[in-house]
């Protein structure tokens, strides 16, 4: 359910009011070059309280695509590579990258607690470094000649599948 926080909350008020609230997984975001689907994940993310959203590279987001919620947001900007495993430290990392994926999102049973969820850039993917560092590789399978999804569609379905399995039957488990 929605939260209202008081109509003349700041937004320093509403992340605090959030932060007991906020679920623990991350999104990282690689090469993202698409700023209306950064802006889109953004706001997607907010819907499911995500811990933060790092943005790995300076590229722009459209903050109209985030309806906002980027104020409510711990958006983190790391600069490559190295400063995404940094930042993510002993964290799972878990790709999702449906041409090197070693298990379905389906067949996923739970996802571990602090994980975080990396999204490559629809033209390239995720760097092969990156896989290799990615404790699990996950893809969203899909049909038909398509032979991808959009960013914010495959954030949004994994993010709604990570809290199906953690809300299920309408209880934390």
């Amino acid at each position: 359910m929605a939260l209202s926080p008081p109509l003349d909350a700041t937004p320093d008020e509403v992340r605090a009011l959030l932060a007991p609230l906020r679920n623990d997984f991350s999104i990282a975001l690689y090469a993202a070059d698409n700023a209306f689907a950064i802006g889109a994940i953004i706001r997607v993310a907010h819907s499911f309280l995500a811990r933060e959203i790092v943005i790995v590279g300076d590229g722009p987001y459209y903050a109209k695509a985030s309806m906002g919620m980027e104020k409510y947001e711990s958006v983190v900007r790391v600069a490559d590579d190295e400063a995404l495993l940094a930042h993510v430290g002993e964290r799972p990392l878990w790709a999702v990258e449906k041409d090197h994926a070693t298990t379905s999102i389906h067949a996923v049973d739970a996802f571990p607690r602090d994980v975080v969820l990396l999204f490559g850039s629809e033209r390239s993917g995720i760097p092969d470094a990156l896989v290799r560092r990615a404790h699990v590789v996950v893809g969203i399978p899909i049909y038909g000649v398509n032979h991808s999804l959009p960013l914010a569609v495959a954030a949004g379905i994994v993010m709604n599948e990570w809290a199906r399995r953690r809300y299920a039957g309408g209880a934390v488990v």
